[in-house]
C-alpha cells in the first residue's frame, strides 16, 4: 500500500462527502451557494490526488496492477457520484434531461471498457491502463463537475451568465465528444478482445 495507492483509497473516500454536500439543500436549509462551493472544493482535492498519485507513481517508477485497476475505477465513482447528484438535485432540475443523455453515454462507455479490462485480465492476465484519450476525458469529465457547481455562483454580477451557464453548455459538450472518442478508441485499439469467434 503505497502514497500513490493511499491517496487513491483517499479518494474513493471523498466521494459520499461532496455528494452529500450537493444534496443537502434540498433536505435541510443550509445555504446552496455555501453547500456548493464546500462539494466543489471537496470535488476538487479529489480530483486533485488523482493528478498526484499517478505523477508519484511514475517518477518513484511504483506503478502497480492495483493502482491501474483501482485508479480508473476511483476515476469512474468521483464522476458517476457527481452526476448521479447533479439528477437528482432541484438546483440543475433545468439540466436534468440534459444529464440524463450524457450519463447514459459516460455509463456505456465506462461499461464497454470496464468489460474489455475483465477479458483482458481474465483471459491473459493483461491489465490495461488508460491511455492518453482517456485522461482527457477524465479532465475534462472534472471540468465540467466544477463548472456546473461553481459557474453561477462565481459569475453572480453577470445575469447572462447566470442564466444561461454558457461554461458549463460548452464545457459539457466537450466532455461528451472526448468519453465517446475515447470510448470508440478504446474498442479500436482492445478489438482482439471483443472478437465474436474467439
Amino acid at each position: 500500500m503505497n502514497l500513490p495507492n493511499k491517496l487513491t483509497v483517499l479518494r474513493v473516500i471523498l466521494i459520499p462527502f461532496f455528494m452529500v454536500f450537493i444534496l443537502l439543500p434540498d433536505f435541510c436549509g443550509i445555504n446552496r451557494i455555501a453547500s456548493d462551493l464546500i462539494a466543489a472544493a471537496i470535488f476538487g482535492i479529489a480530483s486533485f490526488t488523482d493528478y498526484l498519485d499517478g505523477k508519484i507513481a511514475r517518477s518513484q517508477n511504483i506503478v502497480t496492477d492495483f493502482g491501474k485497476f483501482m485508479d480508473p475505477i476511483a476515476d469512474k465513482l468521483m464522476v458517476f457520484g457527481a452526476f448521479l447528484c447533479f439528477l437528482v438535485a432541484d438546483a440543475y432540475a433545468e439540466y436534468r434531461y440534459i444529464f440524463a443523455v450524457i450519463v447514459f453515454v459516460v455509463l456505456l462507455r465506462e461499461f464497454a471498457v470496464t468489460s474489455i479490462r475483465l477479458v483482458a485480465q481474465s483471459s491473459g492476465g493483461k491489465v490495461i491502463a488508460a491511455n492518453m484519450l482517456g485522461k482527457i476525458k477524465t479532465v475534462t469529465q472534472i471540468i465540467f463537475i466544477l463548472a456546473a457547481l461553481l459557474e453561477k455562483h462565481l459569475f453572480f454580477f453577470c445575469d447572462f451568465m447566470v442564466q444561461y451557464t454558457p461554461i458549463t453548455i460548452l464545457s459539457c459538450l466537450v466532455m461528451f465528444v472526448f468519453t465517446v472518442l475515447s470510448g470508440a478508441n478504446y474498442l479500436l485499439a482492445n478489438k482482439q478482445y471483443i472478437d465474436p469467434k474467439k
